[in-house]
Order: C-alpha cells, then structure tokens, then sequence
C-alpha cells in the first residue's frame, strides 16, 4: 500500500504478516538479542521488507542496523524509512542523489487514546480536525494528524540529527490525500514537508519524499 503514496523513484515494500523465511544478519541479531518475541518480529520483518526496497534499487543486501535514537542506519548512498505496528510492516528507500529524505509512518485507524490529542497537536489543528470530521465522519483524523507528524519527524531526523517535538511542526491535512508540514524550527534550508496520506484496510499511512535539492 505505501507504494501508492511514494514517487519514483523511491522503491517501496510492505506486508501485512512476517514471512517465514525472514532472517536477520549476525549484527543485526546481535542488535535485537535482548527484545521479546514481538518485537524481533517487527525488527525482523521490516527489515526484509527494507531488503526486498533495497533490491527494487538495484542494491544488494545489507545490514541495517539502528542508530541515533533508533534510526536505521542505510548503505551509503541511500535514504530511506521504516515503520511498523500491529498488523502491518513497511519500508521505503531511494537514491540519496534524487530523494534528499524520506519518512513514512504507518498507524491502526482507531482514535488517539483520551488525552493525547492536545499533547500532540496545535489548537490551529484541533480546530481544522473538527472541520474535517464534519465532511468526513469515518475518518479519525487525530490518528491521521498523529502519523503524519510521525512521518515528519522520520524526515527532519536524518537532516538534522535533532529532536522534533509534536508542536514543533504544524500540519494542515487536506481531504484529497495530501498534507503540508510547516516547521516551526529552524531546519537546513528548510521550512516545511508535503507529503500524502492513504486510509485502508484497518490503517493509517502517512508518507514523505522530499526531492534532493539540485
């Protein structure tokens, strides 16, 4: 699904259960020795869909490994973006000389739980996801404002290797599939994101491909 909401030429893979056949690299084993058991499948299956991304470029396998504050660490040369949660495992990748970041979130569409959606929004956007709402009832719009800020911070980490808070970025979602990220930090000769988003099957995705600057 997160295909659909990517450009070329980013290379996109994920799947909704953990292939038997999923393996790890030593390291990467190494890396995830002491998680329980759902968590070594998440590890472990984004990780072969991150490999199958990688293929899809032309590029053999490689270990990737967490880094900074748990962001994957890609071959030389590429940039890219995983996410996962219950029911769904995704990542997208493309070459670091056309895509200068990218940051996909994937989320259950269900409701925020009580209480977070003021800890993690503007009052600007509580008010435009009241508006939407109105026109569009069957969507939980807190969810999707929460997954696109998400994919926000998985693009802004990258560039900056600096924290991003909630509050920190003000979206504004549109009803067509897009949404405009407005940073309100300084960034490296950037002030915003846009990307899409895509409601289906249970889930919230939200995805960002920023061009390389030329």
């Amino acid at each position: 699904m997160i295909e659909e909401i990517l450009p070329p030429p980013v290379s996109a893979v994920d799947t909704t259960g953990d292939p038997p056949g999923a393996a790890l690299f030593p390291a990467e084993e190494e890396a995830i020795s002491r998680a329980v058991a759902s968590r070594r499948r998440e590890f472990t299956t984004v990780r072969h869909c991150a490999r199958l991304a990688l293929a899809g470029l032309g590029l053999p396998a490689a270990a990737l490994l967490p880094g900074e504050r748990g962001a994957p660490q890609w071959p030389d040369g590429v940039v890219g973006s995983m996410t996962h949660c219950s029911g769904y495992r995704g990542a997208a990748v493309a070459p670091a000389a056309a895509v200068r970041t990218i940051g996909i979130d994937a989320e259950p569409h269900q409701p925020l739980p009580r209480g977070v959606l003021p800890v993690v929004s503007l009052p600007a956007e509580r008010d435009a996801l009241t508006a939407l709402a109105a026109g569009q009832p069957g969507v939980c719009w807190d969810r999707l404002l929460f997954c696109a800020k998400e994919s926000v911070y998985k693009a802004w980490f990258p560039l900056t290797r600096q924290w991003l808070g909630f509050q920190q970025a003000e979206i504004k979602i549109m009803d067509n599939g897009f949404f405009e990220a407005r940073l309100l930090v300084p960034g490296p000769a950037l002030t915003g994101f846009t990307g899409r988003w895509l409601v289906r099957d249970g889930l919230v995705l939200a995805a960002i491909a920023e061009p390389s600057v030329t």
